[in-house]
């Protein structure tokens, strides 16, 4: 029997596989109103994963520090002395008050208002008032340093911490598909962060707020009043065309894709002309490649080795477990972060490739924030949709009908290409939301990183 969290009911491996029926493609309401199903997932998902902690560019310098969570764990990430990135508990060892109150900057040390210990910026405490005086001396300072992360690694610039000190490495935990994700965006070149994040709160659980990524049924009606003012072209919705990349631990790409001969005619054109594409901006390769392929922005023709002749045709968007969500257009990060239940803080993270001069910027940063975050058209329509699908599975009536997840359940082929990439090539699908639910089980079931390595569903092949 599982439990978790102070007075959390406990539930079985065989009740916990019974909230999501993969082969129905059905799932139990309860799962996004259940406080103690909650308490679960901040146990076994988000204390277990690798969660996206900050950009280099957000911590270039010693001192340099960003605060974020991982699950409701309030947590430092410091560049320390050494040029170390350390990711600190933001709680005091002495009595849980927080050492660090402003969202980023740069600091020599981090301390507490309450009493004043001070912590250096690897986390030990540095010191603490009255120590002779008031504790005769006899606090051992080496035992109450901040808590710290058990792993942090990074990819291409980005961080990732983990509190188990049994998880697997960053690359074998993001796999092939989650390294993609990440791939798309470095395919811009080098990156910054533009300062500032956008947050708000929207009155749904975090699951749903994940699995909508995956989502491009709902765009034609949810999006509609977007497409209307001309802010979205219609064409985006391009349901006909559709590339799904499934992968380990519930990663997974989907979204539209470039098919192979259209993949060949942008490798085929002369190289003179590749290297004036491969020199323009993403927004201008995106206006040339309606005449060209008919589909999304090129990418610079480097890319295909880092991806991989399949990844580089996937236009969709990536989302790595549990929470990190990847734009279509590659320049903004989100995180779906859980407050309770019933609410998730949704955070959106801007970037510009370096070589982006003052126009560029300018219009890159006025489509992105429009588009999503508390200002953005999509966000405000998605985040409707999402508070009227939460509350309702409080209803004690509407909670006995499973919601349907059936949109080509056992319709579609994985295929598998020479160079060992697999995908499926199909329409509009609710193939990677059934594998985000999936693996949130496996998860769930695992009480430890061994047994979850053992149990976790394989990546699909054949027919799913």
């Amino acid at each position: 029997m599982t439990r978790c969290g102070p007075g959390a009911r406990a539930f079985s491996a065989q009740e916990i596989a019974g909230w999501y029926d993969a082969d129905q493609g059905l799932i139990d309401k309860r799962i996004y109103v259940d406080p103690d199903i909650y308490e679960l997932e901040l146990e076994r998902v988000f204390a277990r994963a690798w969660n996206f902690m900050a950009h280099d560019s957000q911590i270039p310098d010693t001192g340099d520090y960003f605060v974020s969570y991982i699950g409701e764990d309030s947590v430092i990430v410091v560049r320390d002395d050494a040029g170390a990135v350390q990711v600190l508990l933001n709680t005091c060892a002495h009595r849980g008050n927080v050492v660090c109150r402003a969202e980023m900057g740069n600091t020599h040390s981090f301390q507490c208002t309450y009493h004043g210990w001070n912590f250096s910026l690897d986390g030990r405490l540095a010191a603490v008032p009255g120590s002779d005086p008031f504790y005769r001396g006899k606090l051992d300072r080496s035992r109450w340093g901040l808590a710290k992360a058990a792993k942090v690694e990074s990819y291409k610039g980005f961080h990732f911490a983990t509190m188990d000190p049994d998880a697997p490495p960053l690359a074998d935990y993001l796999g092939e598909v989650g390294r993609i994700g990440i791939d798309q965006m470095a395919v811009h070149g080098e990156l910054e962060a533009v300062d500032g994040v956008q947050k708000n709160l929207i009155d749904c659980n975090w699951k749903i707020a994940v699995d909508n990524l995956y989502d491009w049924y709902h765009v034609n009606v949810s999006h509609r009043s977007a497409m209307r003012v001309g802010f979205v072209n219609a064409s985006v919705m391009q349901p006909m065309q559709q590339m799904v990349m499934l992968g380990e631990y519930g990663h997974a790409i989907s979204g539209p894709g470039i098919s192979e001969e259209q993949q060949q005619v942008i490798d085929g054109l002369p190289d003179a002309e590749r290297a004036r594409l491969d020199a323009l901006s993403f927004e201008a390769r995106a206006e040339l490649a309606p005449r060209i392929t008919e589909r999304r922005p090129l990418r610079p023709k480097a890319v295909k080795a880092v991806m991989g002749p399949v990844g580089v045709r996937a236009m969709g968007h990536p989302n790595i477990f549990p929470n990190l969500w990847i734009s279509t257009r590659a320049l903004q990060l989100s995180l779906r972060i859980p407050r309770g239940p019933l609410q998730t803080e949704v955070w959106w993270f801007t970037f510009m490739p370096k070589h982006y001069d003052a126009q560029q910027r300018r219009m890159a940063m006025k489509f992105m924030s429009h588009s999503f975050g508390p200002a953005g058209l999509l966000e405000q329509d998605d985040g409707e949709n999402w508070t009227c699908s939460t509350r309702a599975a409080l209803g004690r009536v509407a909670r006995r009908r499973p919601q349907n997840l059936q949109m080509a359940l056992g319709e579609d082929q994985v295929r598998l290409d020479p160079s060992g990439q697999r995908s499926i090539e199909t329409r509009v699908n609710e193939h990677a939301q059934r594998w985000h639910y999936r693996c949130w089980a496996d998860w769930l079931k695992a009480a430890s990183w061994d047994e979850l390595k053992r149990s976790k569903s394989p990546v699909p092949a054949g027919r799913v």
